[in-house]
């Protein structure tokens, strides 16, 4: 049971890291909370099927194998988020952050009601790699082969992207822009090519949320993208804003106790497990205002 829960928690707690990511990229170099990224979560998996009422969906690109089908639906993801920073926010940027965050709210409203319109409100049945649900022996547990899949992607996604963060020029201007844009721009980074590459990133990794929320539950629903976008939100709040490491961690955090909650809480308490996980958050943030891994330099409203 021990090993079960482990990999619950890891899996579960992975899905929440990537999530939170995305979220923190974009705040860390334009100070944005992003509320349309559960959208481009849903867009994503929408993305896969043909447009149509019906409860059961039609694959589109969805047909295609996994080799070609992973590195599409990333590109559609990045490739939106791109497209939303030029259309949206770059006409915004010298904005007050409050008239972003409107900007960003009222963008996940469109792209889900243009979801609504093409694809209908119904909930659909989406049947995507069926064969990775069986389960695999890992030592004395029995584990969904997806939960293996989606931990090893998930470890591998962070390695990589801390390695581009630290290596890459690129990685090195977001960082530096995250620390000070202004100063960042007279040091010859170009503003655009920044932003443009976090929006990308932060696309990206909400199509890897999207495939991996169809492949586990089978469904692709027009407001999947919102609860998942909550628990990434607190997960960067927690994590601290701005803090890529804070995110990942805080996202791991929540997936350990959520699967910890679900295993030891009575059969009678489980559907308040929510509450009782918000409830810690609480605690959490009582005891550090600033999130348990906030930048250097960050101090708590008083």
């Amino acid at each position: 049971m021990t090993l079960q829960l482990l990999f619950d928690a890891l899996s579960l707690g992975g899905i929440y890291a990537i999530a939170a990511l995305g979220i923190a990229l974009i705040f860390g170099v334009m100070k944005l909370v992003n509320f349309a990224h559960g959208q481009f979560i849903a867009c994503a998996v929408f993305a896969l099927i043909v447009p149509s009422a019906d409860a059961i969906a039609t694959l589109g690109i969805g047909a295609l194998p996994a080799p070609l089908l992973i590195p599409v639906v990333l590109a559609l993801g990045a490739g939106l988020a791109v497209a939303a920073e030029a259309l949206v926010f770059r006409p915004l940027r010298h904005a007050s952050p409050v008239s972003l965050m409107v900007a960003s709210f009222a963008l996940g409203v469109l792209l889900q009601n243009l979801l609504l319109v093409t694809y209908g409100g119904r909930p659909k049945a989406l049947s995507l790699w069926a064969g990775l649900g069986a389960p695999v022996p890992v030592l004395n547990a029995q584990v969904p082969l997806l939960q293996l899949i989606v931990i090893g992607a998930v470890a591998v996604i962070l390695v990589a992207l801390a390695l581009m963060l630290k290596r890459s020029r690129l990685g090195l201007e977001m960082r530096a822009a995250a620390e000070d844009f202004g100063m960042a721009r007279l040091l010859g980074v170009r503003a655009n090519r920044v932003i443009a590459g976090a929006f990308a990133l932060s696309g990206a990794l909400a199509a890897v949320v999207a495939l991996v929320l169809v492949a586990q539950t089978g469904v692709a629903d027009v407001r999947m993208g919102g609860a998942i976008m909550l628990i990434a939100f607190i997960a960067t709040v927690v994590g601290g804003m701005g803090s890529l490491t804070g995110a990942v961690a805080a996202g791991l955090m929540l997936g350990a106790v959520s699967a910890a909650l679900q295993a030891f809480l009575p059969p009678e308490a489980r559907p308040f497990r929510d509450a009782f996980l918000y409830a810690l958050v609480i605690l959490v943030l009582l005891i550090r205002p600033q999130g348990l891994f906030a930048p250097a330099g960050a101090k708590p409203r008083v």
